[in-house]
């Protein structure tokens, strides 16, 4: 198998259909790791349609699994919160005997690798989804001291955003007395500005994509981590 093919690793990503960024994950990912995508129906960036993303979960898995894919990861930030990563992984698992990782999970360990107790969040949801964001966070002892957003009615506008834009904002959060930035969503545009995001905030960060391919090169066992993206992906706060 060549190395386009995911001579390394094959993960099947389930994504969001009106997201425009599924790609993000592969412009990081190391060599001979493949992504492969499927949609699920998203065409509005409310609780209500994160409520609904994972509806038909099953469905959408089983087609990864006729990949023979390695691992199974749910990509979207908000609807693995608001359904909860552990329902979501059991009825993949159970659908298609693969096991999978959610966005919010992976999140959730870079955060408790970096030891980020305190954070900014920026991100591009309506304020029903960063209260529901707030909370869940809050439950497991984070804290958001600082925000800062461009509220996107769909998902389309969100990945439409441009990334300049981002680094823009979270210079504006950069006084913020925080451990770190967390960039939530996987529908935006981040990945090749998120070395100047840390060197601009002067703290760690974390991004939802890049939060996640860190998961699952830690789940396969791989060791490699790759160069450029900040420095939880650089392997900095990986335990030996």
């Amino acid at each position: 198998m060549g190395m386009g093919q995911g001579s390394r690793a094959r993960i099947g990503q389930l994504y969001p259909s009106g997201g425009l960024c599924d790609h993000e994950v592969q412009r990081m990912a190391p060599a001979g790791v493949r992504f492969l995508t499927t949609r699920m129906p998203f065409r509005k960036a409310g609780l209500e349609d994160d409520a609904a993303l994972a509806r038909d979960v099953e469905f959408h898995a089983a087609l990864l699994a006729d990949a023979r894919v390695d691992l199974i990861a749910f990509n979207c930030t908000a609807a693995s919160l608001v359904t909860g990563p552990a329902a979501i992984n059991r009825r993949i698992e159970a659908a298609t005997g693969i096991r999978s990782v959610t966005t919010i999970e992976a999140v959730l360990e870079a955060l408790a690798a970096i030891a980020m107790k305190r954070i900014a969040l920026l991100t591009p949801y309506l304020p029903e989804v960063v209260a529901a964001e707030v909370a869940f966070l809050a439950e497991r002892g984070v804290s958001v001291d600082a925000s800062a957003g461009l509220p996107c009615a769909d998902p389309v506008e969100q990945g439409c955003i441009e990334p300049q834009r981002w680094l823009a904002l979270a210079r504006e959060l950069r006084d913020a007395p925080v451990d770190g930035l967390l960039i939530s969503c996987a529908g935006i545009q981040v990945a090749e500005v998120l070395a100047d995001i840390e060197a601009s905030f002067g703290r760690p960060v974390v991004a939802s994509n890049q939060a996640l391919l860190w998961g699952c090169l830690r789940r396969l066992g791989l060791a490699e981590r790759p160069r450029g993206f900040g420095a939880l992906l650089e392997g900095a706060f990986d335990k030996p």
